[in-house]
């Protein structure tokens, strides 16, 4: 009888998951959902942003957590494939790097204050370089990278962190204490130790994976076929799902207009800001921010963005100063 041969538990599967596929389709469906969201919020379709609240951010870092933990995965994945993985690798790498590219030019021109030098695409490309010595590392060395590179912001602010770091050119690195105006910022710290954690999840978990029931899954219905077939292609989907969404909404937006209540969050917030700024108590500047809303709105004033007319400015400012003092602000 001849015994069967199962790969060592550092040795990665040589063939593709289908798992593996499926769990970059749900990444890729969670980071639409937020960005549908964001979408609804900036075009004003709904009263705030919630992808802007605390809980909305920290929905976006997961997400963005675990498409770099797939790249190390992935990593480990196209390494073990052995004869010929640096073809596939270089060519991935290389449309990578082009589709980064590609969002910078674009967003320079369409966003020059907050255009995106360093995003999710670029912090891929260039972990995805930085990353190679992890696939044949021991595996203790690249846990203590992953500690070392995610405790990195937090270790710079408390050695005080010198001005240097806070230079454009190395504003990539994530260690100054700059945190520059752009539409999507992934530094290497502390983002790059994702990528190791995944190559070292990878380099452990892979070969059980392919040896399990979960592993042999192939998808049967329409649902996961598409999903796995997303997951085959994320940089496609990614380049492609934000201009469908915005051009849908721009169209929903020009048909129905603003929320009534857009922008109502962000005012009361402002102006309650500026009330203390100029000395009212935060009491009376929380009435004072609701009563001004409130005569805003009820004499036709009432501008989600602020854009008022010299004359309309003269009145909205009689207002917030009547409210202030019937508040009790002086």
């Amino acid at each position: 009888m001849i015994p069967i041969q199962t790969p060592p538990p550092s040795a990665a599967p040589a063939r593709r998951l289908a798992v593996i596929d499926l769990a970059r389709g749900v990444a890729l469906l969670a980071m639409a959902l937020y960005h549908l969201i964001w979408d609804l919020g900036f075009l004003r379709l709904t009263p705030g942003n919630a992808a802007l609240s605390p809980a909305g951010r920290a929905a976006a870092h997961g997400i963005a957590g675990s498409f770099l933990v797939l790249v190390g995965v992935s990593l480990v994945l196209a390494r073990g494939r052995r004869s010929g993985w640096w073809r596939p690798y270089l060519a991935r790498l290389g449309r990578i790097a082009l589709a980064a590219g590609l969002i910078s030019l674009a967003t320079r021109w369409l966003f020059p204050d907050s255009w995106i030098f360093f995003g999710i695409l670029h912090c891929i490309a260039l972990s995805s370089v930085l990353a190679l010595p992890a696939l044949a590392a021991p595996l203790p060395v690249v846990a203590l990278v992953a500690a070392l590179v995610f405790a990195g912001p937090t270790l710079a602010a408390l050695a005080g962190a010198p001005a240097l770091l806070d230079a454009p050119g190395l504003l990539v690195l994530g260690l100054g204490a700059t945190v520059p105006t752009t539409n999507d910022y992934v530094p290497l710290f502390p983002w790059f130790g994702f990528v190791l954690a995944g190559v070292g999840l990878g380099r452990l978990g892979l070969p059980r994976l392919a040896a399990s029931s979960l592993g042999a899954w192939v998808p049967r219905d329409r649902v996961g076929r598409l999903a796995t077939l997303a997951g085959r292609h994320s940089l496609a989907v990614y380049l492609v799902h934000q201009p469908l969404l915005l051009g849908l909404l721009y169209g929903v937006a020009a048909l129905t207009g603003p929320h009534p209540r857009a922008g109502e969050a962000q005012f009361l917030r402002e102006y309650r800001a500026n009330c203390a700024e100029a000395g009212g108590g935060e009491g009376a500047c929380r009435v004072a921010a609701r009563c001004v809303l409130v005569r805003l709105r009820g004499e036709g004033l009432w501008r989600a963005g602020g854009d008022y007319k010299v004359e309309e400015q003269a009145r909205a400012i009689a207002v917030s100063r009547t409210c202030f003092r019937d508040a009790g602000g002086g």
